[in-house]
C-alpha cells in the first residue's frame, strides 16, 4: 500500500465491551501522527461523540483507510456500503471465527505502522451484484461480499429452483435452498452446506445446494465472468433471499434472481504474520486430535 494516509475512518461493532477503549487508543495514536479520524455515527456514540459521526455509507468517500473493529459480520456490513470507493480496509477481529477479520488486536498497531510505511500488502476480493426481477421489472438490488442465499421457510416443503448460467439451463434444483457465493464466501454458509474451500482471490463463483433432495447435485465452481439466474416456480411460497446473512426479502412465485460479478471490489489489508492457509488451520482446527 503506497498511497499516503492522511484520514482514517473507524467503524466498530456497537455493544462490544472493550471496543470504546480501543477506539480511544486508536484516536490518540492517529492524533500523534497528525492523521484525521472519521467515525460513523454508532462508533462516535460509543465514545460519547455522536455529534461528530457520519452515516456509515458516507465514511468510505472521506478517508484513505478504514479500520473495522468487530467480527466478520461487521466487515460485511461495511463492504456493502463501499460502492465504488476502493479504500483499503484493515479488519481487526473482535469475534471468534474471523475468516475475514484476520488481524488480531495485538497485531493492530504493528500493522498500522506497516501501512503508514507503505509496507502493507493489499488483497483484492470480488463482490457480487444481486438483482430481484419481479413481473419483468427490477424490484430490488443488493451487493454482497460473501453470498446470496435462497432458503425455504421453516414449515415450507422443498423448493424447486431453475438455474441458468449465461442463459444456458443447468438444472432444476430440488433442495432446502441454494447459495451463490464468491470465493470469499466459500468459507461461510457454502462451507457448511458441503461446498469446496476456494482460494479467496480466485476468479470464480460457486453454486451450492442446501440439503439437496437429489444426491448427485454437487457444488459448481464457475468463472466469475458468467451471469447466474435463479428462477422460482409459480407455486412457490415462503422462499427468502438473504444477502451476506444480513439483508434480504421474501420472494414470490416466478421471481428471478440475477447474480453477476460486481464492478466494485474490496481491498483488505493482509496480516504480516499469517496467510490464508494459516487461518484455515487455525479456524478449522486442521491437524488437531
Amino acid at each position: 500500500m503506497k498511497t499516503p494516509v492522511k484520514r482514517i475512518g473507524i467503524i466498530a461493532k456497537p455493544k462490544l465491551g472493550t471496543v470504546a477503549t480501543v477506539v480511544n487508543q486508536l484516536t490518540e495514536w492517529f492524533a500523534l501522527r497528525d492523521i484525521e479520524v472519521i467515525l460513523d455515527l454508532e462508533t462516535a456514540a460509543i465514545i460519547g461523540e455522536k455529534e461528530k459521526g457520519l452515516n456509515k455509507s458516507e465514511v468510505p468517500s472521506q478517508c484513505d483507510l478504514i479500520v473495522v473493529l468487530g467480527g466478520d459480520g461487521t466487515l460485511l456490513s461495511v463492504a456493502r456500503v463501499m460502492d465504488s470507493n476502493a479504500v483499503p480496509i484493515l479488519a481487526v477481529n473482535f469475534g471468534s471465527l474471523g475468516f475475514l477479520t484476520e488481524i488480531t488486536l495485538e497485531e493492530t498497531f504493528l500493522t498500522l505502522e506497516n501501512i503508514l510505511a507503505g509496507k502493507a500488502k493489499i488483497q483484492t476480493r470480488i463482490m457480487i451484484d444481486v438483482s430481484v426481477i419481479r413481473e419483468e421489472e427490477g424490484f430490488a438490488n443488493y451487493r454482497a461480499l460473501n453470498d446470496a442465499v435462497l432458503t425455504k421457510g421453516a414449515l415450507a416443503r422443498i423448493i424447486d429452483i431453475d438455474v441458468k448460467i449465461d442463459n444456458q439451463f443447468v438444472a432444476t434444483y430440488k433442495a432446502d435452498g441454494l447459495i451463490v457465493s464468491t470465493p470469499t464466501g466459500s468459507t461461510a454458509y457454502a462451507l457448511s452446506a458441503g461446498g469446496p474451500i476456494v482460494f479467496p482471490t480466485l476468479g470464480a463463483m460457486l453454486v451450492t445446494p442446501i440439503a439437496s433432495h437429489t444426491l448427485t447435485f454437487r457444488s459448481l465452481v464457475v468463472p466469475d465472468t458468467v451471469s447466474i439466474e435463479m428462477s422460482l416456480k409459480v407455486t412457490q411460497e415462503s422462499v427468502y433471499l438473504t444477502v451476506d446473512g444480513q439483508v434480504g426479502l421474501a420472494l414470490k412465485g416466478e421471481d428471478r434472481i440475477l447474480v453477476r460479478k460486481s464492478s466494485s471490489t474490496i481491498q483488505l489489508v493482509e496480516s504480516a504474520n499469517k496467510n490464508f492457509f494459516d487461518i484455515l488451520r487455525q479456524k478449522l482446527k486442521w491437524g488437531e486430535r
